[in-house]
């Protein structure tokens, strides 16, 4: 640091007026390197002249910054910056993730259909409910009110067999999942089986925990039960009424096939239900829980119908997982925030949730049909696979294409649109995973264009 004092000012860039001004930026400058550590700091006299600022400003900075370690003072020495602490370099920004013409990626709804009228008042009006116990530390399994809410729609809409008791409330589905793998393996679980092809971020969470992976092929009748019979697993994670990504829905037979294997090897079913609300030909199967409550978890969030932003999420859970779940949620989070759940429960008990499912349903439909149209049109032999339902449709290229060198194109002319092989272990058909929900039909129909001229 060079000993001529007055390039203080432009250092700490003038700060306004005020003790609590010069010591942030004080510390700022110490804390990204500005400041040295050894550095020597101008008197308390010189540097209020240099910034303008009264003496008694800089002298009481100095002091608080001198008790918290920022800075040491000694008579006769002046201040310096405390060579005893070491402040790491600034990281480097991370690169913002790459903006597309076209997002196809799937999984996404149409955020701007998002409820905002109606999540305003719900939030307005549950905040004005709540008592001033329900302002401390929230229940680990989720804000009353909300269970019984979620236990009547799922029963009502997904026919789950729930009781508020068994929901638990998370951090959107992603956090269920954490939780899962983490109460699994503590029971003594090694391994998990998972859908092949599959969304990857699951498997990751998963193994995080110490669980191996075991990839189950799926076929038109979706998971194959005789091949996961063959493994070591006592637990798998199925996406029984929309299969992602191939969209394929779990035969009834494979279905009651999966529901011995559980009872014969005393394992666990986790149906992750994640947009099953979406089907647009005839109304969706409803859900295997009810079918074996004792051996599968429900699992689903709010994240495809209303907004990943929201981070809500619920599991129904068997009597012998759901305290231990509970207990695991506690020493994670101490619990969901209250706030965020009682506008939800607002939402779905005031019949919010279902006015928007019907309008984003016939929203996603009308999207879906423009996608189908526009390829079938321009690209025939493209073929669609899976039911007409979810956010996103998987189309087969023909054999012999390579699907990742397809997406890498369609990225440098600014449309992202993921290949199928993304989410296989093993090689599969050549596919693109196109999601639909966020993008206008005129749009969709220009997204095609660009597909067109990519191949």
């Amino acid at each position: 640091m060079p000993a001529n004092w007055t390039t203080y000012r432009e250092l700490l860039l003038a700060p306004k007026n005020g003790r609590r001004a010069v010591e942030a930026e004080l510390r700022r400058a110490v804390r990204d390197g500005r400041l040295a550590p050894g550095t020597r700091l101008p008197s308390s006299r010189d540097l209020a002249a240099q910034l303008g600022v009264a003496r008694g400003t800089v002298t009481s900075a100095y002091a608080q910054l001198v008790g918290e370690g920022y800075l040491t003072a000694r008579h006769g020495s002046g201040t310096t910056v405390s060579t005893t602490f070491t402040w790491p370099a600034a990281a480097a920004e991370v690169e913002p993730a790459p903006k597309f013409r076209y997002d196809l990626k799937p999984g996404v709804p149409a955020l701007s259909a998002f409820p905002r009228d109606e999540w305003s008042q719900a939030q307005k009006s549950a905040l004005a409910d709540l008592s001033t116990d329900d302002l401390g530390y929230p229940d680990p399994a989720g804000f009353a009110p909300l269970r019984r809410e979620l236990a009547d729609y799922l029963g009502r809409v997904r026919a789950v067999a729930a009781r508020p008791s068994e929901v638990v409330v998370t951090n959107g589905a992603a956090e269920g999942i954490s939780l899962l793998g983490r109460v699994l393996h503590a029971a003594g679980h090694r391994s998990v089986a998972v859908e092949e092809p599959s969304h990857f971020g699951a498997s990751e969470m998963l193994a995080s925990h110490g669980l191996a992976i075991r990839p189950v092929p799926v076929d038109a009748d979706g998971l194959r039960v005789d091949v996961l019979a063959a493994t070591d697993c006592r637990a798998v994670f199925v996406t029984a009424a929309h299969q992602f990504p191939l969209g394929v829905v779990l035969h009834p037979e494979r279905r009651r096939a999966l529901l011995e294997w559980a009872r014969a090897c005393d394992g666990v079913v986790v149906e992750d239900d994640y947009d099953a609300e979406h089907r647009y030909d005839r109304p969706a199967l409803g859900a295997m829980q009810a079918l074996d409550p004792t051996r599968v978890v429900y699992q689903g969030s709010a994240s495809k119908v209303l907004a990943p932003a929201l981070r809500l999420g619920w599991l129904v859970l068997p009597p012998a997982l759901r305290d231990v779940v509970v207990d695991r949620k506690r020493l994670d989070d101490l619990g969901t925030g209250t706030l965020h759940q009682a506008a939800f429960a607002r939402l779905l008990g005031g019949g919010g949730y279902d006015r928007h499912l019907r309008r984003t349903r016939q929203l996603y439909r009308a999207r879906r049909d423009a996608l189908l149209g526009a390829l079938r049109a321009v690209l025939p032999e493209w073929e669609p696979i899976g039911v007409a339902a979810g956010l996103h449709l998987v189309v087969r290229l023909p054999a012999g294409t390579d699907d990742v060198a397809v997406q890498e194109r369609l990225a440098r002319r600014g449309v992202n649109a993921p290949a199928l092989a993304r989410y296989a272990r093993t090689p599969t058909f050549p596919g693109l995973v196109l999601g639909y929900a966020a993008l206008t039909p005129d749009r969709l129909r220009e997204a095609v264009g660009e597909l067109r001229a990519a191949v």
